[in-house]
């Protein structure tokens, strides 16, 4: 017996094989007694819960028992469809989905568990719990339709319905849903509202503002009451198209211009109004009325086309049309408007006056000291006869002054200011210009042209006389325009040629410096061959300057020998390359300048 009584048995063995071939072992043997204690299971909760997407397999719960090589099943239900326990460590795993929407009894199972001992099954003990399912919220709620895009016009009215939203919640049919409007862009816009599942247009829509007609942009949110919380977007878009609602405007007008105003001249522009966005995005027409006028497409701007006459017409009307364009989804869709315009011509003075004969050439013979009445030039407007101020002025050919002007009478006055009085034939080329000095404008005038040949008389000659020979007002002067190409350096050519002069004009000081010394060392009577050397320096150093620069060249007026009465220029021109003014003689070439 081994101690406290427990007994024990040792066994000695002895195993022979092959030839003298043995071993010699001790088995010691311990017999127990049979445990007393009955089983039971431990402390454990008796309801228990789990989700509904505890996949197949997953945990449950495990049970323990007190006991010698405990066993466990599941007594009721069976079968078990939903449930499965451990046999050996008492775990309880679920083996099929807990779908509560497809099979609603799985909400609560009631499970009794029985625990007993491999080696006496009679020793067992049991146990109940209570499996609750708790739903999981996995889908969001489904909604028709899933996205709203609508086109309404401008003038839709308030209330009118866009669209009905309809939602569920496939976790749990037949739930209160919760929708809400949100607005993207304009954010805060009070254009639209949601009332329950109903999309409606809540403020009038104008498009006829900057910025204001425009895309709504706006989502509706809608909310299971499930845990998670789950939630589904509706995307918004209701695309707000104008509508051309108002007829274009415009104020009439009145506008003054010029009869001598040329083509393409500028009167005005026409102010057009619509009320439409775009605003004012207007096209300008005239309806009928004259052609010598025009109204641009797009600015409205009136341009005269052609000539007006105050005599002929001073007053004309027009009708502009405008039509708006660009201001509705239908680009076809135009409003018309219409104003009148008032254009009043204005007179100007726009004819000259004419003098007969228009060229006079005079021969006087005048005493010194005296003033000699030459001729009175009689100028007038044939367009307008009640016209008749003018005024007069020398404008050319007056050297020396000694003509003047009182009132149209030309006068030579020989006092001497000057110069010593000439004693030979002398002509004066006169140019008078005649103007209106009425109130009109602007004051047009005309030039006439007295040639005076002078013949001054001795002290003894008493009487003064004037020889006048006009020109026939039947003889049109001729003018005839000489074209003549001239060279117009560039200015660095000037700069160089200037500074070669100065060089060029210093050497030959410092040559004739050299001449002059070379004079001095001479003797006082110097021999021919000398002379002739110092002659030919000389002049050849005249040639050179002339040869290296050139003077201007100015004509002056040569006062004839003789008196020459025939003498006659019936055509006056004007130089191209100087811009002097000459008359000439067209039969014999004879050119004088003025």
């Amino acid at each position: 017996m081994g101690l406290k009584g427990v007994p024990v048995f040792q066994l000695q063995i002895l195993v022979t094989f092959g030839q003298n071939r043995s071993c010699l072992g001790m088995l010691k043997v311990k017999v127990l007694p049979v445990p007393s204690s009955l089983i039971s299971f431990l402390k454990q909760a008796s309801n228990i819960t789990i989700l509904e997407d505890l996949p197949p397999g997953g945990k449950v719960v495990q049970v323990r028992a007190r006991g010698f090589d405990v066993r466990y099943e599941i007594l009721s239900p069976v079968p078990c469809p939903l449930f499965s326990i451990g046999r050996a460590d008492g775990v309880i795993r679920t083996t099929a989905p807990l779908e509560l929407a497809q099979a609603p009894g799985a909400a609560v199972t009631r499970l009794r568990v029985k625990a007993y001992e491999r080696l006496r099954p009679w020793a067992s003990v049991e146990l109940e719990l209570t499996v609750n399912v708790r739903s999981v919220n996995r889908w969001p709620p489904r909604c028709l339709p899933a996205m709203l895009v609508t086109q309404i016009p401008e003038t839709t009215p308030v209330g009118t319905v866009l669209n009905t939203f309809t939602c569920a919640d496939p976790d749990s049919p037949g739930s209160i849903l919760d929708y809400q409007l949100q607005f993207h862009s304009p954010p805060g816009s009070a254009s639209l509202c949601l009332r329950d599942r109903v999309l409606e247009v809540n403020a009038t829509l104008d498009c006829d503002a900057r910025g204001a007609c425009f895309q709504h942009a706006a989502s509706i949110l809608v909310l299971d009451g499930g845990q998670p919380l789950m939630t589904t977007e509706v995307p918004v878009l209701v695309m707000v198209t104008p509508v051309n609602e108002f007829s274009p405007a415009c104020v009439p007008h009145k506008f003054r211009i010029r009869e001598d105003s040329g083509p393409h001249t500028l009167l005005g522009s026409v102010v057009g109004m619509d009320k439409d966005y775009p605003h004012n995005n207007i096209e300008y027409y005239i309806s009928g009325g004259p052609t010598i006028f025009s109204v641009d497409r797009l600015s409205g701007e009136v341009h005269l086309l052609g000539s007006l006459d105050y005599e002929l017409q001073t007053l004309y009307r027009l009708n502009v049309l405008l039509i708006d364009h660009g201001q509705d989804q239908d680009p076809t869709h135009h409003r018309s408007g219409s104003c009148t315009i008032t254009i009043e011509v204005e007179d100007v003075n726009d004819h000259a006056p004419e003098c007969q004969p228009p060229f006079q050439e005079l021969t006087i013979y005048a005493l010194l000291g005296h003033s000699v009445e030459v001729t009175k030039v009689s100028c007038w407007v044939p367009q307008e006869p009640q016209r008749l101020a003018f005024s007069y002025s020398i404008v050319g050919g007056n050297s020396q002054s000694r003509f003047s002007l009182q009132g149209a009478t030309l006068v030579y006055n020989n006092i001497l200011l000057g110069p010593l009085w000439p004693e030979q034939f002398y002509t004066y080329e006169l140019l008078i210009r005649v103007a209106d000095a009425g109130p009109s404008i602007p004051h047009l005038s005309t030039t006439a042209t007295v040639s005076v040949h002078l013949i001054p008389w001795s002290a003894s000659t008493v009487a003064t006389r004037t020889h006048r020979s006009t020109v026939p007002s039947v003889m049109t002067p001729l003018l005839v325009t000489d074209t003549e190409a001239f060279w117009q350096p560039e200015p660095w050519f000037v700069v160089v040629l200037t500074v070669t002069s100065a060089l060029f004009v210093l050497a030959l000081g410092w040559l004739l410096l050299r001449l002059f010394q070379g004079l001095v060392q001479m003797h006082q009577t110097p021999s021919k061959p000398a002379q002739a050397l110092l002659l030919n320096g000389i002049q050849g150093t005249e040639e050179s300057i002339q040869g290296f620069m050139e003077a201007p060249r100015m004509e002056m007026s040569q006062a004839p020998s003789s008196v020459d009465l025939s003498l006659h220029f019936d055509g006056r021109a004007q130089d191209s390359r100087t811009g002097r003014d000459y008359l000439f003689n067209t039969l014999t070439g004879a050119r004088r300048w003025l």
